[in-house]
């Protein structure tokens, strides 16, 4: 298994990229970090194929929804991304992830719903 450039034990504070608008597609320096999304519209969270973002199986992707917006994750054409609930942060403050498992299929967790 390769190992990882960078590691949660490398690091005393993760970075937080925020975003406002209502449309946001995960970038490569996501991996591993937070994303706050913070909009009183519905917010739609899209993860981009691994042919257009490469990130490496096992990375993190942390999200907070800030606002009163609710946050739907959805995956580009060809990305498969599963949840035991749902695909939608529940609401404002609430916390969730996203974990690579496999070239294009994530897990959606945390505090989510249908």
């Amino acid at each position: 298994m390769p190992s990882r450039a960078r590691t949660f034990a490398d690091k005393a504070n993760l970075a937080i990229n925020a975003q406002t608008g209502t449309t946001y597609t995960l970038v490569l320096s996501d991996a591993d970090e937070i994303v706050t999304l913070n909009n009183g519209s519905a917010i739609t969270l899209t993860v981009p194929t691994n042919a257009s973002v490469a990130y490496e199986i096992g990375t993190v992707i942390n999200l907070i929804q800030l606002g009163a917006g609710q946050v739907t994750v959805a995956g580009a054409g060809g990305v498969t991304v599963n949840s035991g609930i749902g695909l939608k942060i529940r609401t404002q403050h609430s916390v969730a992830a996203c974990i690579k498992i496999a070239t294009d299929t994530w897990i959606f967790m945390g505090d989510v719903v249908a």
